[in-house]
C-alpha cells in the first residue's frame, strides 16, 4: 500500500524570502547612512578638536621645551582668576547687544510679517543683504562712521547726547570710538539680522484670524499684542536671542576694531593667547570655561522661558 506524503514546500521558497529579508533591512538602514555624512563631519570638526582641546587645556610646558598632558587643573583656576573682568564683560556687552537687538528687530519682523504686503520680499533682501559683505569690513565701516570727526558725532554732540553717554560712562569726553558704546554698536548691527530672521518666521505663522478674534472680543491693539502676538511668538524670541547672545559673547572683533585695551572681551584674551602669547593651555582652558558659562545660562534660559519648542 502506497503511503501518502505532504506536500513539500517548494525548494526555491527560502531563496524568495532571503532577498526580501536584505531589502528590508537595507530600508532600515537607509536613515543611518543618510546621517553618516552629517555624523562624521562632526566628529572631524568639532567632536576630535573638543577633544584635542581639552587635552591641551590640561598641558603644562612651553612652545620651545613643548607641551605635556599633566592633567594640571589649576590652569582653569588660575586663568578664571585672572581674566574674569573680561568674562563679565563679555557677557554685559552681549546681553546689551541682545536687548537692543531684539527692541530694533521685533518692530521690523512685525512690520514685515502683518504690514509689509508687497514689499516682503524686498525687506527681507534688505535684512539678509548685509552677509553679502564680509564681517570685517562691515566693522571697519562703522570704525568709519563713528570716528571722531566724522557727521555722527558731530550730531551726538549738538544734541549734548555725549555729555549724557559720558555720565553714564558709556563714552569718553566728544568722542564715541574706543568706547563701551562703539562695540555695542558693533555688535548690536553686526548679529542683528540673526534676531529679526527667526523672529519673523515666528511672527508669520501667527493665523491672522487670532487677531480679529480678539478685536471682536473687544481687545485693544495693545492688549492684543500682549496676549496674543508676543506670547505666540515666543519660540522666535528664544531662537533670536541665542541666535544673537551666543555668538556676540565671542565675538572678538568688533572689541578688536572699535574699543580699546580697557573694552576687551574674552574672545580677545583667547585669541591673544593663542596666536601672541602663545600660552595654550590657558587659551584652551578659558575657550572650555567660556563655553561651559554659555550652555549654564543658555539650559537656564530656555527653562525659564518655558518654549516648549526648544527644550
Amino acid at each position: 500500500m502506497a503511503t501518502v506524503t505532504p506536500d513539500a514546500p517548494p525548494a526555491d521558497a527560502p531563496v524568495q524570502q532571503a532577498p526580501v529579508r536584505r531589502t528590508a533591512v537595507r530600508k532600515r538602514l537607509v536613515p543611518y547612512w543618510l546621517l553618516l555624512p552629517g555624523i562624521l563631519w562632526l566628529l572631524v570638526f568639532f567632536a576630535a578638536p573638543l577633544v584635542y582641546q581639552a587635552s591641551t587645556s590640561v598641558q603644562t610646558g612651553s612652545l620651545e621645551e613643548g607641551f605635556k598632558v599633566t592633567w594640571h587643573l589649576q590652569t582653569y583656576g588660575d586663568a578664571l582668576s585672572e581674566y574674569y573682568p573680561q568674562f563679565l564683560r563679555s557677557v554685559l556687552y552681549a546681553a546689551t547687544a541682545t536687548v537692543l537687538c531684539l527692541l530694533l528687530g521685533y518692530p521690523l519682523a512685525y512690520l514685515i510679517a502683518f504690514r509689509a504686503g508687497r514689499w516682503r520680499n524686498l525687506l527681507m533682501v534688505l535684512v539678509i543683504a548685509p552677509f553679502f559683505t564680509s564681517f570685517l569690513i562691515r566693522t571697519l565701516a562703522w570704525k568709519t562712521i563713528l570716528s571722531d570727526g566724522g557727521p555722527v558725532v558731530g550730531a551726538l554732540g549738538s544734541l549734548h547726547v555725549l555729555d549724557v553717554t559720558g555720565y553714564l560712562g558709556i563714552t569718553e569726553g566728544q568722542r564715541v570710538l574706543a568706547t563701551p558704546l562703539a562695540v555695542v554698536c558693533g555688535l548690536t548691527y553686526n548679529f542683528l539680522p540673526f534676531m529679526i530672521l527667526p523672529l519673523y518666521t515666528s511672527l508669520e505663522r501667527i493665523d491672522g484670524r487670532l487677531h480679529e478674534a480678539a478685536g471682536d472680543l473687544y481687545a485693544r491693539p495693545v492688549t492684543t499684542f500682549r496676549k496674543v502676538t508676543f506670547p505666540l511668538s515666543m519660540p522666535g524670541v528664544v531662537a533670536g536671542t541665542l541666535l544673537t547672545f551666543i555668538p556676540a559673547s565671542g565675538d572678538y572683533i568688533n572689541a578688536e576694531l572699535l574699543g580699546s585695551t580697557d573694552q576687551k572681551m574674552i574672545g580677545n584674551v583667547i585669541q591673544s593667547q593663542f596666536l601672541r602669547v602663545l600660552d595654550y593651555p590657558t587659551a584652551a582652558a578659558l575657550s572650555f570655561i567660556l563655553m561651559a558659562a554659555i550652555l549654564a545660562m543658555v539650559t537656564v534660559y530656555i527653562r525659564k522661558s518655558g518654549t516648549e519648542d526648544l527644550v
